[in-house]
């Protein structure tokens, strides 16, 4: 028995060679520098858990957002996950470099949706009409195109014209250098300042339109209006039309009514009217419908149409279809005497006819009493003029002109496939013309979103508390969580109540019908999965678990933070109703396309065989994975350290023979020797606070079969931990952070604590190895030490007589009565295996240190 005693004894005096080789084994980063990484990294973490979960409330659809919130938002998040890749390799010294790699993969995969390149083709200045065919939209507008496609492939009548092109505005803006600069106006412009985009919208065409054509593109001009004179045999047009034609108009977005058009215009003046379409591009009303379709300034070119001018004795508007109800199977008409402008500038009260789409006959019409109208003026220009009291109240339209608007309107439709929204004009002749067709936006037939009420009477309210993670109505039945692996056996339609949230909780996301937990934060991982999942989820209730039922009927109302026993129907109404204004358009499309490279987690669990650098997809994943690594280098940041030079001791309050290293504020200044009052460390005053609160054991009486199993235990323990049994305890403190590695007797213990304000950098790691009883004694203290972990909302995991342990994302005061716990559940567990010589004592002891330290 003697001999591994002598050797222990050998290994005290040889100390010093083993600890320097366990330090050259160390990056060489002083711990200071890399505690502050570490805070950097917590910083650069929660700077993009909270950008994710702002970005998923932004994908609700139920608050304003533009392309540039996309853009900075991103470019806050791709900054802050390139801080936390390059902290942790300094921190790690260069361990996980494949990081890089896996992130500037998801930055091109972003750039790609944020920035697509959209070049403006190159082509003439001006194209005819007779030349344009719809394969033209990105050199002439969908709005010019799709009249050069009518005019050509349709024969129906088109007004005679040519374009401007989309290639000629990107000349006319770049020969005066003002892209760059209006594009920089643009970026800066917040929609919720409305006087800031007035004030930007009319600097902005003050320069467009004070600047001046290139000569070539002048000459084109001149030139293709010339030509419109001579095609018309020799007659002189007189007037044209000049009409926005915007690359994106007419096309999947509408801008009815956001662009300039100007009628009636002399021929000479067709180059100002040109310019001051161009400058249209950047109205108030033009800015705020781009940005919130989630344009981008570089896809907004202006073409512009040259037509000749129609002097309408009629003009108005027709739909394929009823755009509210496509089941009656009608088309609509409406028109005005004059100019068609009347009617869709809203000045006028139009007649009303509806005609079956079968037959073409009349069902319905209403002819109204029109007092004014828009003509051409002898001078250039629309006036509005009386309209003759012989033809007020008088039908607009002849029997055989329906007619002909019925088949010119059905042959578009059938043509192009979908309901058409038409313009038209009758001249004085009587001859009618196309003037432009588009796609007809039909409505969804859906009821808007009403309010929730706050409060449904005569249903009994469960819980009344906590912070909402994703909004929604849930009804189902409860499955209270006791442990993770039952989420196994978590059903279809259930609702999902923990103490924790949990990222494991993914794997019952497409079944959850609601979550609801005891402690979380809106801005953890799982409420970002909740969002991204759209499952209604309320965090942070504290009592859920105890004041829910497994197996009970409830309906959770996600919107006011209420749930209710039972079945409540009238909250149910709302269950499916969703702000879907948005999820159409592109801004939303694209905001959905670029959390798919953000929010999704994939990296589970931290002891899965793909927690791996190569495994991270995306930025949440990036985080997650750096995150974690970083506390497990803090974790280990204590081991093998050289505690002599510039620590302070530990006074001799208890019998732990301790040093520490002060951080950053650990510590009251100019202390020699630590008092408890001394130490300024949020979970280390806690945990030494526990440590000295309850009287050190003595030592233990132990039986002979105790006695004989420390002394087997000495004699196979290997020389390299012998020798610990014989070192400081040492700790490494920060005004919120603890590592405290822990040496009593034969066994080790380390617990490293973080306690901050901001509960996602909050968590507890508990490590505990060895002791010098017998086996069936060592794993009987681990038995009771990881049932009282559990209790205190610990994850446990056990290797032999070796415990892992960790919790996370609690609120301060939480955190610093689990470490006070843990100071005293070191003590009281110190030597504890020696007497462990039966199961019953395991129940025995949990009771009373749960009576004694925990219930108190």
């Amino acid at each position: 028995m003697h001999k591994p005693i002598m050797k222990y004894l050998l290994k005290l005096f040889n100390r010093r060679a083993r600890r320097e080789a366990e330090d050259a084994l160390l990056p060489k980063l002083p711990l200071k520098d890399r505690y502050f990484l570490f805070q950097t990294l917590l910083r650069e973490n929660n700077r993009v858990l909270l950008s994710m979960a702002d970005m998923g409330e932004k994908l609700s659809g139920e608050y304003l957002f533009d392309r540039q919130y996309i853009l900075s938002t991103m470019r806050t998040i791709s900054n802050a996950v390139l801080g936390i890749i390059e902290n942790l390799e300094k921190l790690t010294a260069g361990k996980y470099r494949r990081l890089y790699a896996q992130y500037h993969g998801i930055r091109i995969a972003l750039e790609e949706i944020l920035s697509p390149r959209k070049e403006v083709p190159v082509s003439d200045l001006t194209i005819p009409l007779d030349d344009l065919t719809v394969e033209q939209s990105d050199m002439a507008g969908g709005k010019i195109a799709h009249l050069g496609e009518i005019r050509r492939h349709l024969s129906l009548p088109v007004p005679e014209g040519f374009s401007i092109t989309a290639y000629a505005s990107k000349r006319f803006l770049e020969h005066n250098k003002l892209t760059d600069q209006i594009n920089t106006m643009l970026q800066e412009l917040d929609l919720g300042k409305v006087g800031e985009i007035n004030e930007m919208s009319r600097r902005i065409q003050d320069m467009v339109t004070s600047a001046e054509l290139p000569d070539d593109l002048l000459k084109a001009i001149q030139t293709s209006v010339e030509n419109l004179s001579i095609g018309d045999r020799g007659r002189e047009p007189g007037r044209v039309s000049v009409r926005s034609s915007a690359i994106l108009e007419d096309g999947e977005f509408s801008f009815a009514g956001q662009y300039a058009t100007f009628l009636n215009v002399p021929l000479e003046l067709v180059p100002q009217r040109y310019k001051e379409v161009v400058a249209s591009l950047f109205t108030p009303r033009a800015i705020f419908y781009y940005k919130t379709k989630g344009l981008s300034e570089e896809e907004i070119v202006m073409a512009v149409g040259v037509l000749r001018m129609i002097n309408a004795d009629t003009g108005g508007v027709m739909y394929t279809a009823d755009p509210n109800d496509t089941e009656q199977n009608i088309m609509i008409i409406n028109v005005a005497r004059g100019l068609g402008k009347a009617v869709v500038d809203g000045l006028v009260e139009p007649d009303y006819y509806t005609v079956s789409k079968k037959t073409g006959s009349l069902v319905e019409k209403k002819i109204t009493r029109q007092t004014v109208m828009l003509v051409c003026s002898e001078e250039g220009d629309i006036v509005e003029r009386p309209v003759p009291d012989d033809l007020r109240g008088t039908p607009c339209l002849s029997e055989a002109q329906i007619t002909t608007l019925f088949t010119y309107a059905s042959a578009l439709e059938k043509y192009y496939g979908q309901p058409q929204d038409i313009e038209w004009a009758i001249d004085h002749d009587g001859r009618l013309f196309i003037l432009q067709s588009r796609r007809l936006k039909i409505a969804k037939v859906e009821r808007g979103r009403l309010e929730v009420p706050r409060r449904i009477e005569g249903h009994a309210i469960l819980l009344d508390r906590g912070i909402i993670a994703c909004r929604g109505i849930g009804h189902g039945t409860a499955f209270v969580l006791k442990d993770e692996a039952d989420l196994n056996d978590f059903p279809e339609g259930g609702v999902l109540v923990a103490r924790h949230t949990s990222t494991k909780f993914v794997t019952v996301m497409t079944k959850a019908l609601a979550i609801i937990t005891d402690i979380g934060g809106v801005t953890g991982h799982m409420a970002s999965l909740a969002r991204e999942y759209r499952v209604p989820t309320i965090l942070d209730t504290e009592i859920a678990t105890t004041a829910i039922r497994h197996g009970q009927e409830i309906t959770v109302d996600a919107f006011n933070g209420t749930v209710y026993e039972g079945k409540v129907e009238k909250l149910l109404e709302y269950a499916s109703q969703k702000n879907d204004i948005y999820k159409d358009t592109p801004l939303y499309k694209t905001l959905d396309k670029v959390l798919k490279w953000v929010v999704p987690l994939n990296l589970i669990d931290p002891e899965g065989a793909n927690f791996r650098p190569e495994h991270c997809k995306t930025f949440h994943d990036i985080t997650r994975f750096a995150h974690e690594k970083a506390m497990a280098e803090m974790f280990l940041i204590g081991k093998g350290h050289d505690a002599r030079g510039g620590t302070i001791p530990l006074g001799k309050e208890g019998p732990l023979d301790a040093h520490f290293l002060d951080m950053d504020g650990g510590v009251r200044e100019g202390t020699k020797v630590a008092t408890p009052e001394d130490i300024l460390s949020i979970p280390f005053a806690a945990f030494l606070k526990g440590l000295l609160s309850i009287p050190w054991p003595e030592p233990r009486a132990t039986d002979v079969t105790g006695f004989l199993g420390m002394m087997a235990t000495i004699a196979t323990t290997p020389e390299s931990e012998l020798y610990r049994a014989g070192q400081q305890s040492f700790a490494l403190i920060a005004s919120n952070y603890m590592n405290f590695s822990i040496r009593l007797g034969y066994h080790f213990s380390m617990v490293e604590a973080y306690a901050g304000e901001n509960r996602n950098d909050n968590y507890i790691k508990y490590f505990f190895k060895g002791g010098g009883a017998a086996v069936d004694r060592r794993l009987r203290r681990v038995k009771l030490i990881t049932e009282l972990l559990k209790m205190l909302d610990f994850k446990v995991t056990i290797t032999e007589d070796v415990i892992n342990a960790s919790l996370t994302k609690f609120k301060q005061a939480d955190i610093e009565k689990k470490c006070m716990v843990l100071g005293k559940l070191t003590v009281y567990t110190k030597q504890l295996d020696l007497i462990m010589y039966n199961d019953a004592l395991i129940d025995q002891r949990i009771a009373e240190f749960v009576n004694e330290h925990i219930n108190t």
